[in-house]
């Protein structure tokens, strides 16, 4: 397996391989470029998140800031709706359904470290180069899913279909379909259901 498979599959990898290098530089150019761009000048933007992520959908709606590691290896379903500042690090697959609102200050994060640092820390290949050892889990969010504010949602969680989940909340483990979910950790409040507004 070369280092990109590698990474995509969740095991260790080098995230200074040359063809990762390049694609990394490509996504934080086309972020810059879709974040200096004015929401009038719709066309533009919607060129450049064509180019930058991997699967788009009809009718999405990033307001920006933005700011992704990757971008090919997200997927964005249809009229997905994201507010300022949201941060996809997609060093492992991001799946997000069709119909997600997505609040300010979103962090979809699925790079992973080893705990100990004596495997962590960065070190000289045999050819010079300062690297480490990195690893990710995948992400998954359903459709219908409503992820307010200041949310950080870690490496191998799935969010069930129609799903909320609370501000300010940290995802670190699957939250079931059509569930209230909120917390440090993140945790099921109660089921949604036809008596909520």
């Amino acid at each position: 397996m070369n280092q990109r498979e590698l990474m995509l599959s969740g095991k260790i990898y080098d995230p200074n391989d040359p063809e990762l290098l390049e694609l990394r530089i490509k996504a934080h150019k086309l972020s810059f470029e879709y974040n200096a761009t004015p929401e009038t000048e719709m066309k533009k933007r919607q060129e450049i998140m064509e180019e930058l992520i991997g699967e788009l959908g009809e009718n999405v709606y990033l307001q920006g800031p933005i700011q992704f590691d990757y971008g090919c290896f997200t997927s964005i379903g249809e009229r997905t709706y994201a507010n300022f500042n949201l941060t996809i690090l997609d060093t492992c697959p991001v799946k997000i359904g069709n119909d997600v609102f997505i609040g300010p200050n979103v962090s979809i994060l699925t790079p992973m470290h080893p705990l100990r640092w004596q495997d962590r820390n960065t070190y000289y290949r045999e050819d010079g180069v300062l690297t480490d050892k990195e690893y990710g889990k995948p992400v998954t969010i359903g459709d219908n899913v409503w992820i307010a504010g200041n949310v950080t949602i870690c490496g191998g969680v799935t969010i069930g279909n129609g799903s909320v989940i609370g501000a300010g909340s940290v995802v670190i483990k699957d939250i079931p379909s059509d569930c209230l979910a909120a917390g440090n950790p993140c945790q099921v409040i109660r089921k949604i259901t036809e008596h909520d507004a």
